[in-house]
Parts: C-alpha cells; sequence; structure tokens
C-alpha cells in the first residue's frame, strides 16, 4: 500500500531532512538538483492511495477565503480575448505536449508560492464530510484493516498484511535518515529484517508486540518536539491493528513536518534562483501556447494609453543612443509602473487577469480590498476630525479607538450580503458618541443635536462612488503607491500626503507588501514587458510619423 508522490526538480540542490530528539533539525544540501514531495503527507501512505495528488496541491495552496475567491472569475485564458491584440495561431497539441505543459506550469506555480507566500506550509487534505471520495477512502480503509484483523485472530495467526506493513514502515524510517546516520540505519535493519520476520511468522516465534514497540521507539527519537505527544499516545494503544493504523497517521505527519521545514530552509536559496526558473517555465510555455501574452500586452497598451491621457510623455526623446536608451528604459518603466496600479483598479469579476502576473491575482486582489476598506476608514477618520476641529487630534489614543471601531463594523464590507449605508449610519452613532465622550473627558463642548447631524450626513456620504472627500483621499492613496514604486529602490519612504497621517501605518504596511510582489514580478517577466512595449511605442511612433507626414 505504499503510497506514490509526484516530485518536483527546481535544478538547485537536494535537500533531505531528518528531526532528532532535543528540536535539532539536521540538513543534507547538494548541489545542481532539488526534489521536493508536492504532496508528502501522501508518500509511503498505507491511508492515502488517492490518485488526486494535483488537486490535493490546489487545496493546499489555495486556501482562501471563500469571499476573495468569489472575486476571481474562473474562466479558460481564451475565452475573453476578442478585443485582445493578434499573435501567431496557436498550433494543435498531443496530449503528451499538454501534460508536459501542466506539469511545467505547476512546477512554477508551486515554485512562486514557496517564494512570495512566508506562511506557505503543506497541509493534510481534508475530504468533505460526505463527499463520495470520502465514503469510497474510508470503505477501503476498513476492508483493508478489517482484513489485517481478520488475518491476526487466524489459528495460527496469518503475518502477510502485517509483514508488509512493517516493510513500508522501515522504508519511512529509513527515508528520515542522512547518510551520517550509520548507527541508527544499522538498527532499523538489523530489528526489523524482513527474511527473518518471515521465517520467525512461520515457525511460529514471531514477537510483533516487540517489533511495534522498537518502531514506536525509534519515531519517538526521529520526530520533531511537536510530535512527542502523538508518539506517546501511541504508546497506550494496545491493540495491534489500532496501533498500526495510529503508527501509519503519525508517520504522514512526520513527513509533513519534514516537507514543510525543507520548505523553510530553501527558501533563501530558492529566492536567488526562482526568478530564472519562473523565467526558464514560462518560456517554454509561450513556444507551446504562442499567444499566452495577449492579455499582457493589452494590460500595458492600455496603461501607455492612461498616461498619454495625463499629459505624460509615453515616447523616449530622439538623442545619441546612450541617452536615448536611458530614456527608453525610464518610459518603460513608466508605463509598467502604471501598469501595475490598474491591478489594484481590476475589475476581477468580469475582466480576465494579465497572463504574467495571473499566479499573484488573488494577492493582488486582496491588496485591493484591503484598499477598498483602508479608504472607507481614511475618509471616516478626515470627516471626524474636520468636524472636531484641532482639540482631539493630539488626544492620545483617539485615533486608533476610532480606528478600531470603523473597522470592526466594516468587517466583511465586500461580502454580497453587506450592507455599506446600514454600517456607516452605525459607524456615525458610535463615532458621534465617542467624540462627545472624548471632548467632555478633555474639558471641551459636547456636540450639538445639529452638529451630530452634519457629521453623521457626512460619514453616510461616504458610500456614495462620488462623494468629493472619497475621492481626494483615494486619489492622494494612489500617487503615495504611485511614489511609493517610482523609490522602491530607495531607502528612504515617500513621504505621506495630507490628510492620510491617521492610516499612514496600514498603508505603509499595505505598500510594503505591494511592492514585493511588484518587484519580484518585475525581476522575472520585464524581458517581456520590455519586448511588448518596444512593439507598442514603435507602433505609435510610426503612427505620428505617418500623421505628421500626411500633414
Amino acid at each position: 500500500m505504499q503510497g506514490k508522490c509526484q516530485e518536483v526538480d527546481f535544478a538547485l540542490l537536494r535537500v533531505r531532512i531528518v528531526s532528532v530528539k532535543g528540536g535539532v533539525m539536521i540538513m543534507l544540501l547538494e548541489e545542481n538538483q532539488l526534489k521536493m514531495s508536492q504532496n508528502p503527507d501522501k508518500l509511503n501512505s498505507s491511508e492515502e492511495k488517492s490518485s488526486g495528488l494535483e488537486d490535493d496541491q490546489e487545496e493546499n495552496l489555495d486556501n482562501l477565503d471563500q469571499s476573495v475567491r468569489k472575486r476571481i472569475r474562473q474562466s479558460a485564458p481564451g475565452s475573453h480575448r476578442d478585443d485582445t491584440p493578434k499573435s501567431s495561431p496557436s498550433r494543435p497539441v498531443s496530449v503528451e505536449e499538454l501534460m508536459e505543459t501542466a506539469k511545467g506550469v505547476t512546477n512554477m506555480a508551486l515554485a512562486h508560492e514557496i517564494v512570495v507566500n512566508g506562511d506557505f506550509q503543506i497541509k493534510p487534505a481534508e475530504l468533505p464530510e460526505h463527499s463520495l471520495e470520502k465514503k469510497v477512502r474510508d470503505i477501503v480503509h476498513k476492508a483493508f484493516w478489517d482484513c489485517l484483523e481478520a488475518q491476526l485472530k487466524e489459528d495460527p495467526p496469518t503475518y502477510d498484511h502485517a509483514i508488509k506493513l512493517l516493510g513500508e514502515i522501515k522504508e519511512s524510517l529509513l527515508s528520515f535518515l542522512l547518510p551520517g546516520h550509520t548507527r541508527l540505519r544499522s538498527q532499523i535493519t538489523e530489528v526489523l529484517d524482513l527474511d527473518l520476520i518471515k521465517q520467525e511468522a512461520e515457525n511460529g516465534a514471531l514477537d510483533i508486540s516487540k517489533l511495534v514497540k522498537f518502531v514506536i521507539g525509534m519515531m519517538g527519537t526521529l520526530c520533531a518536539p511537536a510530535r512527542d505527544e502523538d508518539i506517546k499516545k501511541l504508546k497506550d494503544i494496545h491493540e495491534i491493528v489500532p496501533l498500526f493504523r495510529a503508527i501509519f497517521s503519525v508517520l504522514d505527519l512526520m513527513k509533513m513536518d519534514m516537507a514543510n521545514f525543507a520548505v523553510s530552509s530553501i527558501r533563501p536559496k530558492l529566492m536567488q534562483q526562482s526568478a530564472e526558473y519562473e523565467r526558464k517555465k514560462f518560456q517554454e510555455f509561450l513556444e507551446k501556447q504562442p499567444n499566452s501574452l495577449d492579455l499582457v500586452a493589452k494590460w500595458l497598451q492600455e496603461a501607455a494609453d492612461d498616461l498619454a491621457k495625463l499629459g505624460h510623455e509615453v515616447l523616449p526623446p530622439h538623442s545619441s543612443d546612450g541617452a536615448a536608451g536611458g530614456a527608453a528604459a525610464s518610459c518603460f518603466t513608466a508605463v509598467q509602473n502604471q501598469a501595475y496600479l490598474k491591478l489594484l483598479k481590476w475589475d476581477h469579476m468580469n475582466r480576465p487577469f494579465p497572463e504574467t502576473v495571473l499566479m499573484d491575482q488573488t494577492r493582488f486582489l486582496e491588496l485591493q480590498l484591503e484598499l477598498e476598506q483602508l479608504l472607507v476608514v481614511g475618509t471616516v477618520l478626515l470627516v471626524t476630525f474636520s468636524a472636531a476641529g484641532p482639540a482631539l487630534v493630539d488626544v492620545p489614543g483617539f485615533t486608533e479607538k476610532i480606528k478600531t471601531i470603523v473597522k470592526v463594523l466594516l468587517t466583511g464590507m465586500h461580502l454580497p450580503s453587506f450592507n455599506l449605508k446600514e454600517s456607516l449610519a452605525t459607524v456615525g452613532e458610535k463615532v458621534c458618541a465617542e467624540v462627545n465622550s472624548c471632548l467632555c473627558q478633555h474639558g471641551f463642548t459636547p456636540f450639538s443635536a445639529e452638529r451630530e447631524a452634519v457629521l453623521k450626513g457626512q460619514i453616510q456620504a461616504v458610500a456614495s462612488p462620488e462623494n468629493s472627500i472619497c475621492k481626494l483621499i483615494d486619489s492622494r492613496i494612489q500617487k503615495f503607491l504611485e511614489n511609493y514604486l517610482a523609490s522602491s529602490h530607495q531607502k528612504s519612504l515617500p513621504a505621506i500626503p495630507g490628510g492620510l497621517g491617521p492610516i499612514q501605518r496600514e498603508l505603509e504596511e499595505i505598500a510594503a507588501k505591494y511592492i514585493r510582489l511588484v518587484n519580484y514580478n518585475r525581476m522575472v517577466f520585464s524581458p517581456y514587458y520590455d519586448a511588448v512595449l518596444g512593439k507598442i511605442l514603435t507602433k505609435e511612433e510610426s503612427q505620428i510619423v505617418g500623421k505628421s507626414e500626411e500633414s
């Protein structure tokens, strides 16, 4: 019942990890190749022989909030390309090519996830309670364990299944060892000698309880400290079949611990080479699907058009070769920055995401939702301080208290069932009560009924998309992010625009996450962006030249 495990080759280094008692982690790094299990909780498992490895991987990588998922349109890339620039037509591909391409994209996505997601962990797959897959799995497992129990109750007992399980346990224990662990390897090989065990079984001299006791002791030596309690529970199980079942369950957890430690250990090394790896995999995908930059071309074209409308110089000026190259690079960077800003205003329900940022779509959406909530919080704070005057600006803790109230009442504001107007009405009530309480505590005159009504009305008006104060705060947030992008390689951060002081900390946290995504994406895909922008700007320049010749 030894499970299979799909492997990913990052061509960096080979990693094997074992945890020893006391929490000491030992890692062997060998240059040239890294092979790591995508789903190590299924490796060598006697309980997980399902073939749905890729589905499980998707669940582990995309374990996100349901309200976020609903905002992302899960549609085929080719279904929205009617108005996109056309490149070379896609050629027919064989099933083998399709599978190879899918594997390359999967590997690229996994490498990307490990690099950009600091909290990435491999977790055990949990099947839905009443799903068909869970029912089938439970039936198969019950049949196997019932068969084992029946064999052990025979007179004399039959140990065929039990010996096979001991063989799998032996392989699992050996897989945790490093080449230098010769003493432990000798102990495991000597005690779990399957040929000797078979002879003992044939002669009625097999003491299976003694072997299981050795296995539990060895697991306790090799496991991480977090599994000590699980090992202790194994010692309290005295029936052989439930004990075997529990042993395999703990072995699965140990494999998962090993894989997660491997992920955290290789992340710094992987970050150094993952950009090149992702670019290589994307190039392989692009060679099989030449139209895989259509959405990118449209995205960058729109960014160039936006800059032109704003009066920015999109085309590089004519000058000497060196100066022209620098000017072109500056223009390309400006267009790219505008394109990245557009991702924070994306219509995820109705527009497909550009291909090169598709793996980060959920992250960009989360940033977009955070900014939308912060926009409302910032507007309410600005309105409140404007109404209260300078009296409360410097009161310690007042700003944080108002922010907490507003954030709590805006929880879930992106769910379809959320009523923003009703929530802002409640916000107005709570804010007015808090303002009056604070004014009284510090010896100021509380608001009159008329001033309260005005403040409540201003807060409720924030729900309108055309609210002028909301638009002002939004434009300043966008300007701050634009400056942050432009100064991302400088040590000093851009100044916070006026009116955003109360939300400075939250805005800088969002900006830092945003810049990390942008910089990594630019590092991977900038050659493709430069090539696309080169075509776009050349086309615009030729159009301008044509018009000037006509006139």
